[in-house]
């Protein structure tokens, strides 16, 4: 009988997701009267919110039912908890026992070496996620002033997805600071990955048991015990995070920004720092912005978030290793040092691997959409908003230049394959589709060649 290998397992799962979800969002129920949605858009809208992207061809505020809103969060919730995390937590209710394949299944969904402890981490990631969604919503009813809308937004920032009810997505909150503070730290907190939320939950733990405990030594070398990745991902994270911000209030101060007290300049430069790394929600219009600004927030939309989290990109952890990698070369080592920790030389070929599967889908399928859409030629700065689209649907981000809902059906089943693929991960795919390893017992002879 054919069973599937994990890494077909998670594409197919998805795929299974985005159909069903597209099924029920074709329902006349899920609509709002006298609105007409095409499969097409039926189907790119379930895809955006399974893969947690936030794309939209559509006003979801205005265009789907409450029921076809629910349905979307839905598929926000799944998609960006994970379909098996999800399976797996109420495979634990019911108590069914695991078999290998099943903790080998999920120990590769979860990004994990080992499958130790793999069932007290699902429903921490699942309590975890309830308790932060409910903290942000609590925020958000302050201002927002009603409960759905509080709920929905903050399960979309949580999930990284970018889907708001509002037409003009956040512009009309971008001087409130509530808003901005919340919406950017379940985007921050969603990004970080759950690994890294526990460590942090343990070191200050051990902190409080180091100011408070009599036993002093219970709380000593409080970084030593976090992990490698956990530095890594807040390192990159705060580096990327205040970078992005000082870099956007320089390109736009005299443009978008113009006029604007320094309270909402910092309040937009930290928010759209924030959210092309995946978050998707916008305070300022994204169309208006210089050409680079827009390249700028393509390098970060590229980048993305952190593996293990809601969000999308090549993950901030793969940067990290690249540029020690490529650190390393500069100072002819070996190894790959990050934080007096060497890194596997897999774990190296790995993040090569995803940014060069990464970088080739973008280029190859940005060539494919301006050709398709080349009647929009006149439109300015046509290839980079093309480019714009493109990498946000990869990096799962969700951010518009505006052009998405003109795409024509071809154009929007381009941005669908992109956001499927950049959700469950080129490497991922790869490994789905490659054919049986064939492993040699042997070596050519080497002979070497000029390069550079």
């Amino acid at each position: 009988m054919f069973r599937l290998q994990p890494a077909q397992l998670v594409a197919v799962s998805f795929l299974l997701a985005i159909l069903i979800g597209g099924a029920i969002l074709s329902l006349p129920q899920a609509a709002q009267p006298g609105h007409y949605i095409s499969s097409v858009d039926v189907f790119f809208t379930a895809t955006s919110a399974t893969c947690v992207t936030g794309l939209a061809v559509k006003d979801i505020g205005k265009d789907f039912s409450a029921f076809g809103q629910m349905v979307i969060l839905f598929l926000i919730q799944i998609g960006g908890l994970g379909i098996m995390t999800l399976s797996t937590f109420f495979a634990i209710i019911i108590g069914r026992r695991f078999t290998l394949r099943e903790n080998v299944i999920m120990k590769g969904a979860l990004d994990r070496y080992s499958a130790e402890g793999l069932k007290s981490l699902i429903v921490s990631i699942l309590f975890i996620t309830l308790a932060i969604e409910i903290i942000g919503a609590l925020c958000l009813y302050s201002r927002f002033g009603n409960v759905y809308y509080s709920i929905f937004h903050s399960i979309s920032a949580f999930c990284n997805a970018g889907f708001s009810l509002y037409s003009n997505n956040m512009e009309n909150f971008r001087s409130d600071a509530v808003v901005n503070m919340t919406i950017m730290a379940l985007a921050i907190v969603g990004g970080l990955g759950f690994v890294v939320l526990g460590d942090v939950g343990k070191f200050f733990r051990n902190l409080s048991m180091r100011i408070f405990s009599r036993k002093k030594q219970q709380g000593m070398n409080l970084f030593s015990r976090v992990s490698l990745q956990t530095k890594i991902v807040i390192t990159v994270s705060s580096a990327l995070i205040f970078l992005g911000a000082i870099v956007f209030l320089l390109l736009e101060n005299g443009k978008m920004l113009y006029g604007l007290g320094i309270k909402d300049k910092l309040l937009i430069s930290f928010f759209q720092s924030i959210t092309p790394r995946t978050a998707g929600f916008n305070t300022v219009a994204i169309g208006n912005l210089a050409s680079p600004t827009l390249f700028f927030m393509i390098i970060l939309m590229f980048i993305g978030a952190s593996s293990g989290s809601t969000g999308g990109g090549i993950k901030t952890n793969t940067l990290a290793v690249l540029i020690g990698g490529a650190w390393s070369m500069v100072k002819n080592r070996d190894n790959v040092h990050l934080f007096k920790r060497t890194v596997p030389k897999g774990i190296f070929r790995r993040c090569v691997m995803i940014a060069g599967l990464a970088g080739a889908w973008i280029l190859v399928f940005t060539m494919l959409l301006s050709f398709i859409e080349a009647g929009k030629e006149a439109m300015p700065n046509y290839f980079l908003r093309i480019l714009f689209e493109v990498m946000s649907a990869f990096s799962t981000v969700g951010l518009s230049t505006g052009i998405t809902p003109i795409l024509s059906s071809f154009g929007k089943f381009i941005l669908m394959l992109t956001m499927f693929v950049g959700r469950i991960g080129p490497l991922t795919l790869a490994l789905a589709v490659a054919v049986k390893e064939d492993k040699f017992l042997y070596k050519y002879p080497e002979e070497k060649i000029m390069v550079g």
